[in-house]
């Protein structure tokens, strides 16, 4: 008898030594390539990036950023999110979406998270929604060189915005 034990999950700075497997992972999970100024950007983030680990195997990871709206609330981007598929649907991924909300809490300053996803993303779309993430907006043309073009911004509110912010 074979009796399977989940693995043990645990997230990782990313760093100046391991960048290289941050951007390996994310030519393996992602249809777009992310540019040189991004993983810059990434080792200046602290807390909002983080690479996941599956029984000390790097398997995953989640990259943010704080953006500020024009009227002045601070929202979070999540720019990846990703695990290799063999390593889908064991909560990683869930430990890495956890882990963002877990900021925005400490924080107490961040009104709403956000990202996109390809419009036919299913799996990634079912697994936002769970996590009380809603469709939002359709960006046609988001996507240069992969098909379909088309993105999804998903969102989840953390606190409602003022009553001067709500008119957009």
């Amino acid at each position: 008898m074979v009796i399977m034990t989940k693995g043990r999950i645990e997230l990782g700075e990313v760093t100046q030594h391991n960048i290289k497997q941050l951007k390996k992972l994310n030519q393996v999970v992602f249809p777009v390539s992310y540019n040189d100024k991004f993983y810059k950007d990434v080792l200046d983030v602290g807390e909002l990036a983080k690479l996941a680990y599956y029984n000390d195997i790097v398997v995953g990871a989640v990259c943010c950023r704080i953006d500020i709206s024009e009227e002045g609330s601070r929202r979070l981007y999540i720019m990846t999110l990703g695990c290799l598929a063999p390593y889908r649907r064991l909560g990683i991924g869930t430990v890495m979406l956890n882990h963002v909300l877990d900021y925005c809490k400490h924080d107490g300053n961040i009104e709403s998270l956000f990202l996109h996803v390809q419009i036919n993303n299913d799996s990634a779309l079912d697994f936002y929604k769970s996590h009380g993430f809603e469709v939002v907006e359709t960006k046609e043309h988001y996507y240069k060189r992969i098909e379909p073009a088309d993105a999804y911004v998903l969102q989840k509110t953390l606190r409602k915005q003022t009553d001067s912010a709500t008119s957009r």
